[in-house]
């Protein structure tokens, strides 16, 4: 039988299209493209960098070639595929730089859309923050930008311009470090950890929070360098296994008559190469120092916004635990002392600490019952598992971590048996 479909089965001969159709079509596509309708394009699985308030859009001459331009001089990453024309020509293209998204395209004449170089010059300055200004700088002119504005330094930052080849203005800059927030009276400004054996203490926690300390203060003494935010030190020679605090205070003479006033020990103030220090003991025989900085330096401030407010890094004191004999007592001395305020803890005669209404740094809290003053630090580790690990291996003790409010915590001992906590937050 006849297949009365056969007809159908004859090849299928494509039809050019209208021209004029086609050209509408085509110029509808484009401009469909290039404008930003507000919504999103970025790729959605980059979570870092994305399409902010305000973003640049490049129009450039060559845009297979700026593509690959701004991933060598400015370590741009391209998101995704970027769309290609029929005729090469880049429609649509995201690169991020850090955490921030910028688009781009060729030229499209037809529509009015030309790059600098065929207007005559940039228009706008775009501003790129960089760590090391120098370095990007340098790369970018190495790669065939016009440097337009060598790099030098400037109230708002050092920085230097160049002009991209494809017409583009870049200004390059590293802004200024901000200034480092400053403690109040009454925050913990320095932290001594006490043991009997430095070297050996060194040794531990170098193992176990990558600490490299450096000797000061004596032959018993180190300093651990590279914490961005404290000034943490060891100290040998000590039978206490405790943590040794020293505050920031504004006028140490007037500290140090309230310090005897409240029944404490304080000596005279010395003066040293960071300003006039006190040693001290307060009324139950916990140790801790005062010092007043250099007027011209000084960084007691009573301002609440220029306290740090950053969560501290790894290896870095998070919190601060004091105990005592008597919680009553230690509320009374340091309240009149340092003007600490106390707010109940979660355990029975526990108190948080307070200035003003906001927390001490680094937190602290106190309690009562303790059969000898002591202080126990809390350090932030990245991954607490691996931390425990190595306190382990290195010779101290540890729970295994448990969860609390605001993280995992475990409650370790060194290898000479100083208390101290690991705290993931």
């Amino acid at each position: 039988m006849t297949d009365p479909l056969e007809a159908l089965h004859a090849p299928v001969v494509p039809v050019d299209p209208d021209p004029v159709f086609a050209a509408r079509l085509r110029d509808r596509l484009r401009r469909a493209l290039l404008h930003h309708t507000g919504d999103t394009m970025t790729i959605a699985h980059e979570a870092s960098p994305r399409v902010r308030t305000l973003t640049p859009y490049l129009c450039v001459d060559d845009g297979t070639r700026a593509l690959r331009w701004y991933a060598d001089a400015f370590g741009a990453r391209v998101l995704g595929e970027p769309t290609l024309m029929e005729d090469g020509r880049v429609g649509h293209a995201e690169l991020a730089i850090g955490d921030s998204v910028f688009m781009l395209a060729d030229e499209w004449p037809e529509l009015g859309l030309l790059g600098p170089k065929a207007r005559g010059g940039p228009s706008q300055s775009l501003y790129l923050a960089v760590p090391d200004v120098d370095v990007v700088f340098a790369r970018a002119v190495e790669a065939g930008a016009e440097p337009a504005r060598p790099v030098a330094d400037y109230p708002h930052g050092r920085n230097g311009v160049v002009n991209d080849p494809f017409g583009h203005r870049w200004m390059i800059t590293t802004p200024p470090e901000p200034p480092r927030p400053r403690l109040r009276q009454g925050d913990i400004g320095y932290a001594s950890v006490w043991v009997p054996d430095v070297e050996r203490a060194a040794a531990f926690y170098g193992s176990v929070l990558g600490w490299r300390s450096v000797p000061a203060g004596g032959a018993a003494g180190r300093q651990v360098e590279g914490l961005p935010q404290q000034h943490i030190g060891l100290q040998g020679g000590r039978a206490e296994r405790t943590t040794f605090l020293s505050f920031p205070v504004k006028d140490i003479q007037e500290t140090v008559r309230r310090i005897r006033e409240a029944g404490g020990d304080a000596e005279e103030p010395t003066h040293e190469p960071y300003g006039q220090s006190a040693m001290c003991a307060d009324d139950q025989g916990m140790p801790f120092s005062i010092y007043q900085p250099p007027e011209s330096t000084s960084p007691v401030e009573a301002r609440l916004s220029e306290i740090i407010e950053t969560a501290t890094g790894h290896g870095e004191i998070s919190y601060f635990t004091l105990g005592f004999p008597d919680a009553s007592r230690a509320r009374s001395f340091y309240g009149a002392v340092l003007g600490w305020e106390f707010t109940p803890g979660h355990s029975p005669d526990g108190w948080d600490v307070r200035l003003g209404g906001a927390a001490v740094h680094p937190m602290t809290g106190l309690y009562g019952g303790a059969e000898r003053p002591v202080v126990v630090p809390m350090y932030s580790v990245n991954d607490i598992d691996a931390a425990v690990t190595r306190v382990r291996d290195a010779g101290g003790t540890s729970t295994d971590p448990t969860r609390q409010p605001y993280g995992l915590t475990a409650e370790c001992a060194d290898d000479q048996g100083s208390r101290f906590y690991l705290g993931q937050h």
